[in-house]
C-alpha cells in the first residue's frame, strides 16, 4: 500500500468509512486499495437488511461473525468497504445499499460510474 493518502471519488483525500467495526481491505477504517486487493474493496456502503440478505444469497455472508478472523458480522447501519463489483451486482439486482462518497475510493470508478454511485449517496447536498 502506498504511503500517500488515497483519494475519494471527488479526487479529495479519502475519509474514514468505519472504525466500529473496523473496515477496509487493510483494516485501517478506510476503503484504501492496492495490488493485493484483487476484489477492489473500495465502496463505503451502509449495510441494510436487504443488502445483507442479498449478498448472503450469492455466497458472501457478511452478517455471520467469524471470530477466528476478528470479524464481528455486520448488521443494518454498519458501514463497510464493499467490493465495487459486488455493489454493482447488488445494484443490478435492486439491492444496492447507500454509499458514502467521501469515503469511497476513486478506484471504484473503474467498475462503477460516478453517476450510479451518486444516486445512492448519503453525503451529497
Amino acid at each position: 500500500m502506498s504511503e500517500e493518502q488515497q483519494k475519494n471519488v471527488f479526487g479529495e483525500p479519502i475519509a474514514s468509512c468505519s472504525d466500529s467495526p473496523v473496515t477496509g481491505f487493510y483494516r485501517n477504517g478506510c476503503c484504501d486499495t492496492g495490488p493485493e486487493d484483487v476484489g477492489s474493496h473500495t465502496v463505503c456502503a451502509i449495510m441494510t437488511d436487504e443488502f445483507l440478505a442479498y449478498t448472503k444469497s450469492v455466497g458472501n455472508d457478511l452478517s455471520t461473525p467469524i471470530p477466528a478472523y476478528g470479524f464481528p458480522g455486520l448488521k443494518a447501519g454498519d458501514r463497510w468497504c464493499l467490493c465495487a463489483a459486488r455493489w454493482k451486482q447488488a445494484h443490478a439486482a435492486g439491492a444496492a445499499p447507500r454509499v458514502v462518497l467521501s469515503a469511497t475510493n476513486e478506484a471504484a470508478l473503474e467498475i462503477v460510474p460516478l453517476e450510479e454511485l451518486k444516486r445512492y449517496a448519503i453525503d451529497l447536498s
